[in-house]
């Protein structure tokens, strides 16, 4: 496996960034539109791995897609009779997890598979989940077979979503297309990333759909999907390692066109630059401007925003006090460990970095800043793994990340972003500075 050589930062950054579509509105956007009453049009559409990945499994089922030819982030998407077929899910929760209610109201067997690293990720949730409101389905876990027959019963369903919401929007997404609707309820230890429940809940009112909402339960009612054009809001989750840049070297970045409002979590990730020392502004045109100071340790729970655990860790590596990292336990179940991947490298580089466990995945990580060195980060095939190996190596020389390419999965241009964000200082300074972090 090749290995990229992390630019290092010689002085603060000053850089504007313009951050692609989100992915998680673009794939539930994609799904509205196949399941709809007519075409629906999507402008500013992430074009990435896991996009990518849900446009073709839905075209694979029949669904017609239609990529502009002279902007690819605008895709008109056509509702047809979906039919048996093989879907790719890659290593693509939103796929795999949002994809098997939709081949539930298929006509034909819908066979699913991925990458290896994507066949121990849970799945049984949903999957049982659909064989309790009447599907038809082999496995509990990658690779699995969906036979539809057309339509799907609906109805209620108890699930235990601690390890994923993404078990309850999958449901929700293709519920109004069930005969009876679907009524979701969550019974167990608290559902992590939350906000993205509610980005599912705006969307279905957003296409005409009747939702409810209580605690930890959720309605969607019996009926059309109407046909609705969307345009993608910027990806607030990607937008973080960019701004977090501006942080860990006490520089400047801008992102334009932040949303005033939004159910993107990754907005929150603002009160954690705060937490950790910088400042953010947001101006009338909407360019949201961070700027850095000293990093300095935090205790902070990270149940609803998760996914931005790898980058908050990184800049807890580089802070001059002890962070505790909570609520993030579900987090062993992503793309990899995530826990125990980020405890090995960033010890690797000679970290300190505990984890620790509670009861209903309240446990977490606590990173005691130490200098650090360079050495080889290892990706483990996850997007947020390398990203978070770049951002340590803006400050710690000598860092190489093995497999900077699985960004691709939600940023594809992200080294040459990286690059540029850079470039704004003196031509790309990536020269190895001396400099020793913590």
């Amino acid at each position: 496996m090749t290995t990229w050589p992390a630019p290092v930062a010689r002085s603060p950054l000053s850089a504007t960034v313009d951050v692609p579509g989100s992915k998680s509105i673009t794939n539930r956007a994609l799904v509205l539109a196949a399941l709809a009453d007519g075409p629906s049009t999507i402008s500013g559409a992430l074009r990435s791995r896991d996009t990518d990945l849900m446009r073709d499994g839905l075209a694979a089922m029949g669904t017609g897609i239609d990529i502009d030819s002279t902007d690819p982030t605008r895709i008109t998407v056509t509702p047809r009779p979906l039919h048996g077929t093989t879907v790719d899910c890659g290593l693509a929760g939103t796929v795999m997890r949002f994809l098997p209610p939709v081949a539930a109201l298929a006509d034909g067997a819908v066979a699913f598979d991925g990458d290896e690293q994507a066949r121990s990720r849970p799945l049984h949730t949903i999957l049982d989940a659909l064989r309790s409101l009447g599907a038809d389905i082999t496995g509990s876990a990658l690779p699995f077979t969906v036979v539809g027959r057309g339509g799907l019963r609906g109805g209620d369903i108890v699930i235990d979503a601690s390890a994923s919401s993404q078990f309850v929007s999958g449901l929700l997404l293709s519920g109004a297309r069930f005969d009876d609707g679907v009524r979701v309820v969550h019974r167990g230890a608290p559902m992590p990333s939350a906000p993205h429940v509610e980005m599912t809940l705006e969307m279905l009112r957003h296409h005409g759909v009747t939702v409810e909402a209580g605690d930890d339960e959720w309605r969607v009612a019996p009926g059309p999907i109407a046909a609705r054009d969307w345009v993608i809001e910027p990806d607030l989750s990607n937008a973080a390692a960019f701004l977090a840049a501006a942080a860990a070297t006490g520089g400047m970045v801008r992102v334009p066109r932040w949303p005033a409002h939004t159910t993107q979590p990754g907005a929150q990730f603002v009160a954690i630059l705060a937490a950790l020392g910088a400042t953010a502004t947001r101006a009338d045109d909407g360019v949201l401007t961070v700027t850095g100071g000293g990093l300095r340790g935090i205790d902070v729970d990270l149940r609803a925003i998760g996914e931005l655990t790898p980058t908050i860790a990184a800049l807890c590596a580089l802070a001059d006090g002890e962070s505790r990292l909570r609520g993030i336990g579900h987090l062993r179940g992503h793309e990899t460990d995530r826990l125990a991947a980020l405890a090995t490298e960033i010890n690797r580089l000679g970290g300190d970095v505990v984890e620790f466990d509670a009861p209903d995945n309240a446990g977490g990580l606590i990173i005691t800043p130490r200098p650090l060195h360079g050495g080889v980060w290892q990706s483990y095939a996850d997007h947020r793994m390398a990203t978070a190996g770049a951002l340590i190596g803006l400050c710690v020389p000598g860092v190489e990340v093995v497999d900077i390419g699985t960004t691709a999965k939600t940023l594809p241009d992200f080294p040459q972003m990286w690059a540029d964000m850079l470039g704004t200082v003196a031509d790309a300074d990536i020269s190895d500075t001396g400099a020793t972090a913590g």
